[in-house]
């Protein structure tokens, strides 16, 4: 099916731009001998695995399920982490996992019996107590109160017996600067445990693949880390690995007027983009610019009944009709992975895209998908 016959609203993710980003992380491992890993909490879907497994060394969860998915469908590593574990999950997740990094010692210690017996590298999450984050706070994991890592002063050094690596994740979006100045702050907290670590995990937020990034940066800071402490080093980007490389495409349902002329999608912010309305996020649309910037403004909004389910106000050459399709770029990322059926909205099919003459429909979501997660 050609790109332009696609239903809608469909999310579509972009072969050949996943395999540029691909081409750039697979650089990075190969000059550096770090391995990176696929943080499946920004992109999941697993159609893609075996294309990702070809150029990646596993995968990274946040709990139980993406920790099978990674493990059923990734294979390679399958490391994850979690705040906190629950008795039943940990003993599933023991016979899946290479690497489970610990919150707490607490939970390091209620779970040694089990990670010792089965012979799994474990690691604690410490906090650098270094914030890097403008205009993302929801996401700073240093933040004054965080519930995310070990600090320095909780840290206890007596319970590190058996214990492989450190991991630490402060960044959302950031280039190589951040990491730099992050890991320096965690090396002068604890970098005196490094040295009998086998491993640090340097965590995600890295938009290794975005254009103005500086990955001669990040491999410095790699090769330095190692060769200092001779340890493994990984990294774990979700949005790096599909960044850019997926569509959401919408058709303009209805034009209605107040103040300004606003168009009705049969897409959602609140069910399909999340991140529009937590971030707050815009969106890249393509052919469009800023309000006012071209010569017609319209509102772009969905069909929920909530009345803040606004995308933002976007500006066009051409007069748009109602009819008309939309594509909003930057598609792949945080949107399968969190979108919802509020309102009984239906979820968006999920496309392939090998070439734009060349779509594979990989989903089609029905009303039994609502159904299914209610009772």
């Amino acid at each position: 099916m050609k790109f332009s016959d696609l239903p809608t609203p469909c999310y579509v993710i972009d072969e050949q731009a996943l395999i540029k980003n691909l081409e750039i992380l697979k650089g990075v491992q190969d000059r550096t001998g770090c391995k990176i890993l696929l943080a499946q909490k920004a992109f999941s879907a697993y159609c893609t695995y075996p294309l990702i497994s070809k150029y990646l060394s596993g995968t990274t969860a946040s709990g139980l399920y993406e920790a099978k998915l990674g493990y059923e469908y990734f294979g390679k590593e399958t490391h994850v982490f979690a705040p906190a574990f629950k008795d039943d999950e940990f003993s599933q997740l023991a016979k899946i996992c290479n690497h489970i990094v610990f919150n707490s010692f607490s939970q390091l210690e209620k779970f040694r019996p089990v990670w010792e017996r089965n012979n799994i590298s474990v690691g604690i999450r410490i906090n650098p107590e270094f914030s890097t984050q403008e205009g993302h706070e929801i996401y700073d994991p240093c933040a004054y109160g965080s519930r995310l890592g070990v600090t320095k002063a909780n840290f206890q050094p007596c319970l590190l017996k058996n214990v492989d690596g450190f991991h630490f994740h402060t960044l959302c979006e950031q280039n190589s600067y951040d990491l730099i100045k992050t890991f320096y702050a965690a090396e002068k907290s604890f970098g005196e445990y490094f040295y009998n670590a086998k491993w640090l995990n340097l965590g995600g937020g890295h938009h290794i693949t975005r254009r103005d990034y500086d990955i001669k940066a990040l491999e410095d800071l790699i090769i330095y880390i190692k060769q200092k402490y001779d340890v493994e080093v990984y990294l774990e980007p979700g949005e790096a690995v599909a960044l850019n490389a997926g569509y959401l495409i919408t058709e303009v349902m209805d034009i209605v007027q107040n103040g300004l002329d606003i168009l009705i999608l049969d897409i959602s912010a609140a069910c399909h983009m999340p991140d529009v309305l937590e971030m707050p996020y815009r969106p890249p649309l393509k052919n469009s610019g800023e309000a006012g910037e071209k010569k017609f403004t319209y509102r772009l909004s969905s069909c929920t009944c909530l009345a803040g389910d606004v995308i933002g106000d976007y500006s066009f050459d051409d007069e748009i009709k109602i009819g008309d399709r939309l594509v909003f770029e930057d598609m792949a990322i945080y949107s399968m992975v969190k979108n919802n059926t509020f309102n009984g909205m239906p979820l968006p099919s999920i496309v392939l895209m090998h070439s734009e003459d060349n779509c594979e429909i990989i989903k089609r979501f029905s009303y039994d998908d609502f159904r299914e997660r209610l009772s």
